[in-house]
């Protein structure tokens, strides 16, 4: 959750910030050099004095920022050696001081040397591709170099180098070599249909031919020295003062005024996309979430953790996007609307030994009406055979229309009154139970979280929140009413966070419902503030110093529990991919740890919930181990499993070539047999909504837990009964 915060400091204790620096607006311009150490006073002194952690900055803190800063250069430890590591040793623990003094030289010499190395290893690339391979040979490669230790010296690192550049060569061999399968099987396919669609898989093919493996990554590593040497001194600056911040935690920041610029930009703007967050990993553009009524959500060919290396425009030549920054890689797959965009990813559910895919898609406007709440009707049916009705809600996001809202609007959108208006068409389709669907719901407005669990309880505490004093204020619901009275279930999992996790975990604190889902949510439970140093420098001196943003406060549940790195814990846990993912708060370097404050009293809706629990946990156990389409899901997560615990990738092309033969056959294999099964001819039920079989099975969870509440109500009216005989 985002708080943009107009903080305005007393102007004494700026001065004693920016001491030693000429700040008077009426004097002369100042300097580059002035302007940057005055940033790196105001938001090392910002971040210190504001941030929850209340840490000030120290040798501990100096000693991390020295090696984020290393780590941020260079993540996948392929430019800096221990040699280099050991030549700046000097700033270990001088860091806090030089940084509070607004001296900056330390990162301005490390990123020069980041420069010169760039400039090795290009030369060095030319000099090896020119060479060429052997992809015959018996050589491997570690698929992860984040947990080794760097290389020793220079000659270390060039065996590295060497090896790396020949996996990059053997994923455009393996690539061209599965669009020629690829061209092959459509060719077969429109023989036997006559539809099939050939020509988009030979103009991809053709593109992809212009140049040779070597051609692109010479381009690549061209482009990289490009980019990083025209940074700003400002720029370069934002990477080192970004180190300080997350130091303290992992969603502190500091904004450049351009990249201030390019995030303002993106949040007035509709501008026309995929629909998909990404991240940078060890040089990789990640997806970290696929946003909901998108491109990417739609074709269903993307998934998080899927990594892409490479965007092709329309007509155009692939770029390769390897060890490019996350902001040109947004960049080349934005565009205009309607026009399409060709993304070359790595699957995330194959591991790092997986083969180059292409996935197309249509550039498009995600709008607000994709990600609204929605609500569909399932019949089920309970122990006797008789039928039920489960209302189904798909809630994205916790959204709020806040321009609206503060203009006075009576309409304006949010989620907890759309969620309101689906509960009452429910009602009148007498519904008897309902699920509340929040897997991958990324959170949103805290107002939101309140309200939405307002709905199902009639009064009382919601969430506290904790703020860097340690004082702590109740968010309560804001009226006595209750819109749904019935059964309730709740799916997470664990790309569910921020105010998704208020409403799962104060809905499991009143055993208002039940929590159906991952061993946990993300575990996001922090307020996050912004504050622009503009707004604070500009009685002192007119210049653009860009903003921070970090943590402020902690979130706490109504038992006292923090939803802080732990999350919240399901009732009844579903296997999943996201379960097996390295995804969460606690996969954070430097996250706020789990803590807890003093419980609320709040009222018991349901005394038998955990009794009740045990029995439909079983039902679902004994259900999923008869279902067919659980022991593939269950088949395919043991060998997602056994990717991510590969630790070398082979660099021999046959061997490659054969494991991306066997995986393509059992995944066609696999979804043949589950079409089969379901008696599905198409992978698409009527509505044209994927097969969610976890979404079917929470139905049955629901369906047990009315069955067991009938059971009884049955049995305590005739009990009643006897006894009035009586």
């Amino acid at each position: 959750m985002l708080k943009i915060l107009r903080l305005y400091l007393p102007a004494a204790l700026i001065l004693i910030f920016l001491s030693g620096t000429a700040v008077s607006s009426e004097e002369k311009k100042l300097s580059e050099k002035e302007e940057l150490s005055i940033i790196t006073k105001l938001a090392s002194a910002l971040i210190a004095n504001s941030h929850y952690r209340q840490h000030m900055l120290d040798n501990k803190i100096s000693s991390k920022i020295f090696d984020a800063y290393f780590k941020t250069l260079d993540p996948g430890k392929i430019y800096f050696t221990k040699e280099d590591i050991k030549r700046f040793e000097k700033y270990r623990y001088y860091l806090d001081d030089l940084t509070q003094l607004g001296n900056s030289d330390f990162a301005f010499e490390v990123y020069q040397y980041y420069l010169e190395r760039l400039r090795t290893y290009r030369h060095f690339a030319e000099e090896q591709l020119k060479k060429g391979f052997d992809f015959t040979k018996d050589e491997y490669i570690l698929a992860d170099r984040s947990k080794v230790e760097r290389c020793a010296n220079l000659d270390e690192l060039k065996e590295l180098w060497r090896k790396r550049l020949k996996s990059d060569v053997l994923y455009f061999r393996l690539l061209k070599r599965s669009m020629q399968l690829d061209k092959d099987t459509a060719l077969k396919a429109a023989k036997k249909d006559g539809k099939t669609d050939v020509k988009a898989v030979e103009i991809m093919e053709k593109m992809w031919n212009k140049q040779t493996p070597e051609q692109k990554i010479l381009r690549r590593l061209r482009d990289i020295y490009n980019e990083m040497s025209q940074k700003s001194r400002l720029n370069i600056l934002s990477f080192y003062l970004t180190c300080v911040a997350q130091t303290y935690g992992p969603h502190s920041s500091y904004f450049s005024p351009e990249l201030e610029e390019d995030f303002d930009i993106s949040m007035k703007l509709s501008l026309v996309g995929i629909g998909a967050i990404l991240t940078s990993d060890n040089g990789y553009t990640k997806i970290v979430r696929i946003i909901p009524g998108g491109p990417a959500a739609r074709s269903g060919k993307l998934k998080a953790d899927d990594r892409i290396i490479a965007v092709t425009q329309a007509n155009g030549e692939p770029v390769d996007i390897v060890d490019m920054s996350v902001t040109n890689v947004v960049k080349l797959i934005r565009g205009e609307e309607g026009t399409k965009v060709t993304l070359t990813i790595l699957s995330g559910a194959k591991g790092h030994g997986a083969i180059p895919e292409n996935v197309t898609l249509v550039r498009e406007k995600v709008k607000l009406k994709s990600s609204e709440a929605s609500g569909s009707i399932r019949k089920a049916k309970d122990a006797d055979g008789q039928l039920l009705k489960i209302g189904i809600i798909d809630l994205s996001r916790f959204y709020l229309d806040f321009e609206a809202a503060i203009r006075g609007d009576k309409d304006f959108k949010s989620s907890s009154r759309d969620v309101a208006n689906i509960l009452k068409k429910f009602e009148k389709e007498k519904v008897d139970g309902v699920v509340m669907d929040l897997r991958s719901n990324g959170g949103g407005s805290l107002r939101e979280a309140i309200n939405l669990t307002g709905l199902f309880i009639d009064k009382g505490p919601i969430v506290q929140v904790r703020n860097s004093r340690r004082q702590v204020s109740i968010k309560y619901d804001p009226d006595e009413d209750i819109h749904y009275k019935g059964q309730l279930l709740v799916m997470t999992n664990k790309l569910s966070s921020s105010a998704s996790e208020i409403f799962a975990g104060a809905i499991k604190d009143y055993n208002r419902g039940i929590i159906v889902g991952d061993s946990r949510t993300y575990g996001k439970g922090t307020v996050l503030n912004v504050i622009k140093l503009d707004r604070l420098l500009r009685d002192y001196n007119d210049f653009k110093a860009g903003s921070v943003k970090f943590e402020s406060e902690v979130f706490y549940r109504i038992n006292g529990s923090s939803t802080q790195q732990l999350g919240v814990k399901p009732d009844i846990q579903l296997p999943s991919f996201t379960e097996h993912m390295e995804i969460g708060e606690e996969f954070n370097e430097n996250h706020l740890p789990w803590d807890s404050i003093e419980p609320l009293e709040h009222k018991n809706y349901d005394p038998e919930r955990e009794k009740d629990i045990k029995i439909i946990s079983k039902r679902s156990i004994e259900r999923r181990l008869k279902d067919p389409k659980y022991e593939i899901l269950l088949k395919n997560i043991r060998k997602f499993n056994d990717y991510k615990q590969r630790k070398e990738i082979s660099l021999n092309e046959k061997k490659r070539w054969a494991e991306y033969l066997a995986e393509r056959k059992m995944l066609d294999a696999n979804e043949k047999y589950i079409k089969q099964i379901s008696g599905d001819e198409e992978d698409e039920d009527e509505e044209g909504k994927k097969p969610d079989i976890l979404l079917d099975e929470a139905v049955e969870i629901l369906a047990d837990y009315i069955d067991l509440k009938n059971s009884s109500k049955k049995i305590a009216l005739s009990k009643k009964k006897t006894e009035n005989k009586l």
